[in-house]
């Protein structure tokens, strides 16, 4: 038996799991991250998983793995060094078991993360809003079900993660109906509801008699919760529909985080500060709200407006017809 397999085995079960007790999200992300990378290096180098050492895994599979993930899944900066976390923490485990592979796992270990350009936050506005929860037919099971959970995403702004994982036990109706979800580092919150988002999911848990610990959105087929990958098809699905009623949602990336993006705008231009949209949204810190505001048109115009020198009229210049005409014509 080579090392890597009992190495593997051991940082999943002894090290993440008996000492540092992480959490079933970060288990499921580091699953996949390695499945992923042992078929890489299967294809690469013609060896079964079971029979892969830490020499088949060296720098340069490593870097030709994260290529592929880049170019070939298409994955998004943050997502290849999110992988490449998963893989630092394995080799740093295994420098402390395997000495005698020092020099490779140094070389692994040396790989950098990538610097992501942050690009513009997607939210939909309000008439994208209102056609994209028009999209689902619910006058169907899995449309009612998708209706109910893309309000209960756009007025709660939880993540994707957070929504397939939520019990019906989570929910509380009444008076004082809210939700509680678990977040990224176990932490917990509670997010009270509007009247509409209460009478659209309780209409919905009416439709499908359930016990309290089973998912609050299930798959009809097995009765399991919904994966992360089928709320995204989901999404991309309706939004794609909605484009007939409202065009400009074409030219945007609707994704589960747009929705979350949504509902941190809506806030935001209701008023409400960095720190309050922080809490509510479950960051770690205000900082990672702020890029919400470079994102907020109407906070920069107020500032323009604040900055305009004295005695000119207010608002944004709006060029005339000709000089339209001489632009075009450039």
């Amino acid at each position: 038996m080579t090392a890597l397999a009992p190495t593997l085995q051991s940082w999943f079960i002894d090290h993440l799991i008996g000492q540092r007790d992480v959490s079933p999200n970060t288990i499921a992300a580091y699953r996949d991250c390695m499945r992923l990378l042992l078929c890489y290096a299967h294809e690469r180098h013609g060896v079964q998983p079971a029979q892969l050492d830490f020499t088949h895994l060296d720098d340069q599979t490593i870097a030709g793995f994260l290529d592929m993930l880049e170019h070939q899944r298409h994955v998004g900066v943050a997502t290849r060094n999110a992988r490449l976390a998963a893989i630092h923490s394995l080799f740093r485990y295994a420098s402390f078991r395997h000495p005698e592979n020092a020099e490779l796992i140094a070389r692994v270990l040396a790989i950098p993360t990538k610097i992501a350009s942050r690009t513009d936050v997607v939210y939909l506005d309000d008439d994208e809003v209102d056609a994209v929860l028009a999209a689902p037919d619910r006058r169907t099971w899995s449309g009612q079900r998708d209706h109910a959970w893309l309000l209960l995403m756009i007025t709660t702004g939880i993540r994707v993660g957070e929504l397939v994982s939520l019990r019906r036990l989570d929910l509380t109706t009444g008076r004082s109906a809210r939700i509680v979800v678990v977040g990224k580092g176990r932490k917990e919150r509670t997010l009270p509801l509007d009247k509409t988002t209460t009478a659209i999911v309780t209409d919905w848990m009416r439709a499908i008699p359930a016990p309290p610990e089973a998912p609050l959105f299930p798959v009809r087929s097995r009765n399991g919760p919904m994966s992360t990958d089928a709320i995204a098809q989901r999404v991309t699905l309706h939004a794609g529909s909605a484009a007939v009623r409202a065009p400009s949602l074409k030219a945007k990336t609707v994704t589960p985080h747009a929705l979350r993006h949504t509902c941190a705008m809506r806030m935001l231009a209701s008023g409400l500060d960095i720190t309050t949209i922080s809490l509510w949204l479950g960051h770690a810190s205000p900082a990672a709200t702020r890029h919400y505001l470079h994102a907020d048109l109407a906070l920069k115009q107020r500032a323009l407006e604040r900055t305009a020198p004295p005695r000119t009229r207010r608002g944004r210049y709006i060029p005339t017809d000709k000089v339209l005409a001489f632009l075009e014509q450039l």
